[in-house]
């Protein structure tokens, strides 16, 4: 399942072509965008199987997809029409899917004002029009600095795991290549074949991409022009490449690429850290080579193979000019495969989803086990792993804490995804590890209807802040902003609320498989000014002025100190089109000046059965989506989501809003159960 926030109003979701209940224009839907005011979702059209996409947003506020599966239908057999000579299905007569291994589809997110019915708010997915120049399946996806794509990797076509290939064979099976004009071969995803399905990338300070996959690290890619997706939807571009010292292996025999899929992201960038950039990997599986099997099925019973508990950091450019190296991280409490962070607001990492045993994908069989004796359907991971927090800057030996968690009691393993909303909560859905929808209750692990929403610690706040001043686009250095929190905002000492409160750019990225393409934290310099009334001016510096520090498009203005909430207007960042972003020189600051006597008039009373912990201030969280207007004509998709409704673990701020809900917070988990009646599957 593949889900992205596409602006403050909609979470738009794509899955696989498959046997899902709702249907749109005659065949089942796997596609649909959830409003997150009513948690109704709606059903949309798609041409073409996106099953296993990539995906990522564009400067202008739009998101692109990319590649996919060949035609499937029931049972995730191959589809009725089969191209002479191919080895794989063009169009499937039952679920009228299209092959969408070359497919490149557009979407702009509309709000509420627009027309949902328009062309306008549809994907475009036609690939006669706009398609790829080869066939990707578990492709990455990885901006530059600029704004351009670059797709990196995946295969021609289905398969568990490819085995280790020459050169001539891997440009047959893999796609071992990058999106220049024409592809360019990559020899680190050469070596790396078999273990390289959706390698992991991400963009650095240089302008080169720091790449992982298998146990191999490279950082790959001079600055070029790799596919640039316009206003008139051009391809255009010329690249080269320049290969860089690789990396130390990863440490331990621990693969965190798919099927291992271990968590990752770059850790927030701050001035702290200098905007260092270092990405965490943890969990995935240390399994044997042979263990991982041929192209169709694993050698071993999987979900009896514990999932790695292991966590190495790297800072693939260090700022000393030394060479690169993994650096152990806290081990996780539990292993895990398919487990994903989300980076919240106040800096931390929020560990969802996933399982204790085992890897991702599934089947009717291995080659040990026949589909009769498979213990737990077609999953090849079992053991639902809970929740857990990292606090990347705490010291060694401290980091991972469940304080306060409860688990879910929804398993979510395969193809289930989580991100960032705009409330500062997390939405988690999806998990199917399935050939097709399967709801029987006979399944171990079901296809998973139901959508939560997860309500981090920071939600035990009494107070939502009403900020003012901020702004609705942000530049890439250049003169400061003020943001404004009166003192109803927060209680306690003004000057303790002041010093502790931070400005970040928060993206959340799109999200599949485990990843979140694009997921990025970068904390803003700020000052401030305290007044006598209580009110707080924070003096808030641009984006730092290195744009691949953190590419253009959507992205969360936000603001915490201990995280009360509060909602700010749409913002965009940068120039609209991928193409150099104008820079300026870095944003100067004015000193702090302090109130001796200054306080909030803020309720100080907090939620004591959430999972937050006390504390005498309470200054804004503010979240904004960030991007731009998309110009771009589409066409639609769809993918289904039952949502029902649990009571909230904290207050309910807005009661024109929320009439039914409790006054007082119930005791409990921090999940809530979203929506009303079945609609379709996220």
């Amino acid at each position: 399942m593949m889900m992205f926030l596409g602006n403050n109003q909609k979470v738009y979701i794509l899955d696989k072509a498959e046997a899902n209940t709702a249907a749109v224009n005659g065949h089942p839907a796997w596609g649909s965008v959830l409003d997150l005011e009513t948690f109704e979702a709606t059903v949309m059209d798609i041409a073409t199987n996106s099953f296993c996409a990539s995906g990522y947003h564009l400067p202008n506020g739009s998101f692109a997809t990319f590649g996919g599966n060949g035609a499937a239908g029931p049972g995730a057999s191959e589809g009725s029409q089969v191209a002479p000579g191919a080895y794989f299905a063009t169009w499937d007569s039952t679920y009228q899917d299209f092959d969408g291994g070359q497919s490149i589809r557009i979407l702009n997110p509309c709000t509420d004002n627009d027309d949902f019915t328009s062309a306008h708010c549809q994907w475009f997915d036609d690939p006669s029009v706009l398609s790829m120049q080869r066939r990707r399946w578990y492709s990455t996806a990885e901006a530059l600095g600029n704004g351009t794509i670059v797709m990196i990797g995946g295969f021609q076509n289905g398969g568990m795991y490819i085995l280790r290939l020459d050169i001539a064979l891997a440009d047959n099976l893999l796609k071992d290549t990058f999106s220049a004009i024409p592809p360019q071969l990559v020899n680190f995803l050469v070596k790396t074949s078999g273990l390289n399905a959706y390698p992991l990338s991400w963009l650095m300070a240089s302008g080169n991409i720091f790449m992982q996959a298998n146990l191999s690290s490279s950082t790959y890619f001079s600055l070029g022009l790799f596919m640039s997706l316009n206003f008139g939807l051009q391809l255009s571009g010329t690249s080269r490449t320049t290969p860089r010292p690789i990396c130390p292996p990863m440490p331990n025999g621990v693969v965190r690429v798919y099927p291992a899929s271990g968590a990752n992201t770059m850790l927030p960038m701050t001035p702290a850290n200098n905007y260092s950039q270092t990405i965490i990997f943890c969990g995935g599986s240390d399994m044997a080579e042979p263990d991982w099997g041929n192209f169709s099925y694993p050698y071993i019973n999987t979900w009896d193979y514990p999932a790695s508990n292991d966590c190495q950091r790297i800072t693939p450019e260090p700022s000393d000019g030394s060479a690169p190296k993994y650096i152990q991280d806290d081990d996780m409490p539990v292993g895990r495969t398919m487990s994903q962070f989300v980076i919240l607001p106040d800096g931390k990492l929020l560990l969802v989803n996933g399982g204790l045993n085992g890897t991702a994908g599934f089947g009717p069989r291995n080659l040990l086990t026949t589909q009769d004796q498979m213990p737990f359907g077609e999953s090849y991971a079992s053991g639902p792993a809970p929740p857990y927090y990292t606090t990347p800057e705490a010291p060694a030996g401290s980091r991972w804490s469940s304080a306060g968690f409860e688990t879910s009691s929804i398993t979510r393993l395969y193809h289930s995804s989580a991100i960032l909303l705009p409330d500062a909560s997390v939405l988690i859905a999806g998990s199917n590890p399935n050939l097709d929808v399967n709801t029987s209750s006979t399944v171990p692990y079901p296809t998973e209807y139901r959508a939560e929403k997860f309500y981090p610690p920071y939600f035990s706040a009494t107070t939502r802040p009403v900020p003012s001043g901020v702004p609705s686009t942000l530049s890439y250095g250049g003169d400061p902003f003020d943001i404004t929190i009166p003192a109803s905002s927060y209680s306690g000492s003004s000057n303790d609320a002041a010093n502790k409160t931070i400005v970040s750019v928060v993206r959340g990225g799109w999200t599949t498989h485990a990843m979140n393409f694009g997921q990025r934290y970068m904390q803003l310099r700020n000052t401030y000014t305290v007044n006598k009334d209580g009110s707080i001016v924070l003096h808030v510096a641009q984006m730092y002025p290195n744009p691949n520090l953190f590419q253009p498009g959507p992205a969360m203005l936000l603001s915490s100190s201990t995280a009360s909430l509060a909602t700010v207007p749409r913002s965009s960042s940068a120039a609209a089109r991928s193409e150099a972003q104008p820079t300026a020189v870095d944003s100067k600051l004015p000193a702090n000046i302090l109130s001796s006597d200054a306080s909030g008039s803020g309720s100080a009373t907090a939620n004591t059965t959430s999972t937050s912990d006390s504390s005498t201030s309470h200054v804004a969280l503010i979240a904004a989506i960030a991007g731009g207007v998309g110009v771009v004509a589409l066409l639609a998709l769809g993918v289904g989501i039952c949502l029902s409704r649990r009571r909230r673990a904290h207050p309910c701020w807005d009661r024109s809003r929320c009439c039914c809900a409790p006054a007082a917070p119930p005791a409990g988990a921090p999940y809530q159960q979203v929506g009303g009646s079945v609609q379709t599957r996220i």
